[in-house]
């Protein structure tokens, strides 16, 4: 199988099965984050308490040196503006740097394979982070690297936006614990890994999507067979709100659908965060957006800039939580340069 859009096209099928070489160790003892459940709910709530502490130290003017002499490497396959500065800025406070490679610049986009791209940049980089469109390419670095891999965004998750999400949550009303989320829209990636958060955490979440723009019905399953009773969905954005401590939407067309665009701005009325459906949520509810938001559709300009909304508070834990993150990977994680490659018998 072949992924056809974006730079990271692999011929999967052509690829030879790894077999644990010289690096089998060293990888044994790697994490990823390609998707929110690859920590358990003690290491998020761990998590969330060091970022947390992290962002205090910066607001105090402290100085942060746990990752010196680490670098990692950012390679996105779409566009980024909090994604990337969030990252890039993380690093440099920690005491590290990153690298950003622009696949169309490097020889990723002239076929060089996961296999060997992530083979060789593990012996260079401490971490990648991968910003692109199918999941399974992520996953194809996770399997090749003998490094850190952290999901920046796929077409079916973006962890990073949930763990920064409720590190803003718990910054805000203390706890996420016992809390009511109402998630208004498109049931895209940052909604699979909101019920994903959901599926590990003692929070409730309702969704409110159109029929046909529900969640991925997989995750959604896996999920509702954790925690029965706990994720809802409907197609009223007036019982999702009833009671809600935070309501949250997203862009109701996102990067690559731009072709939809019209059919899902008529499909989506009816599902605008404004300060009628607001009214109906919870007398201390917060609102929350992803970014980058269109006010008028899927929030409208009075609710995005009003008292109740936290949104930018929300993109500034972008930096804090994902230094949490990285701190707690690339630490957790000692390679040894020599030992970072799986060796592959390869067909003549």
């Amino acid at each position: 199988m072949r992924v056809e859009r974006g730079a990271f096209t692999t011929p999967n099928s052509q690829l030879p099965t790894p077999s644990l070489g010289l690096g089998a160790t060293m990888k044994k003892n790697k994490r990823d984050f390609l998707r929110l459940t690859d920590f358990s709910a003690g290491e998020v709530d761990a998590l969330l308490k060091r970022s947390l502490a992290l962002k205090r130290r910066w607001e105090k003017g402290l100085p942060d040196r746990s990752l010196a002499g680490k670098c990692i490497g950012l390679i996105f396959d779409k566009a980024s503006t909090r994604t990337r500065v969030s990252f890039e800025v993380a690093m440099r406070q920690l005491g590290g740097s990153s690298i950003y490679l622009d696949p169309g610049t490097t020889q990723i986009k002239r076929g060089e394979s996961v296999a060997d791209s992530a083979r060789v940049l593990s012996r260079y980089l401490d971490g990648i982070v991968l910003r692109t469109f199918d999941h399974t390419i992520v996953e194809e670095w996770s399997r090749w690297a003998s490094v850190p891999i952290v999901n920046g965004l796929t077409d079916l998750l973006h962890p990073c936006q949930i763990f920064c999400d409720l590190l803003t949550i718990v910054e805000k009303k203390k706890t996420y614990r016992g809390l009511k989320v109402a998630y208004i829209g498109d049931g895209n990636n940052v909604a699979n890994s909101w019920v994903e958060a959901a599926s590990m955490l003692d929070f409730s979440l309702t969704m409110a999507c159109p029929k046909w723009y529900e969640p991925d019905a997989q995750i959604l399953k896996e999920a509702r067979e954790k925690v029965k009773g706990r994720i809802t969905v409907t197609q009223d954005p007036y019982e999702a709100v009833r009671g809600a401590d935070i309501v949250y939407t997203d862009v109701w067309a996102s990067m690559g659908q731009e072709e939809e665009r019209e059919e899902r701005l008529k499909t989506f009325q009816g599902y605008q965060v404004n300060a009628n459906l607001v009214e109906k949520a919870g007398k201390d509810a917060l609102v929350m957006h992803c970014l980058p938001a269109h006010a008028g559709e899927e929030i409208s300009a009075e609710v995005l800039e009003s008292s109740r909304s936290i949104v930018f508070d929300q993109a500034e834990n972008r930096l804090h939580g994902q230094k949490g993150i990285l701190e707690f990977l690339l630490k957790t994680f000692q390679p040894q340069r020599s030992q970072r490659t799986q060796r592959v018998k390869r067909k003549e």
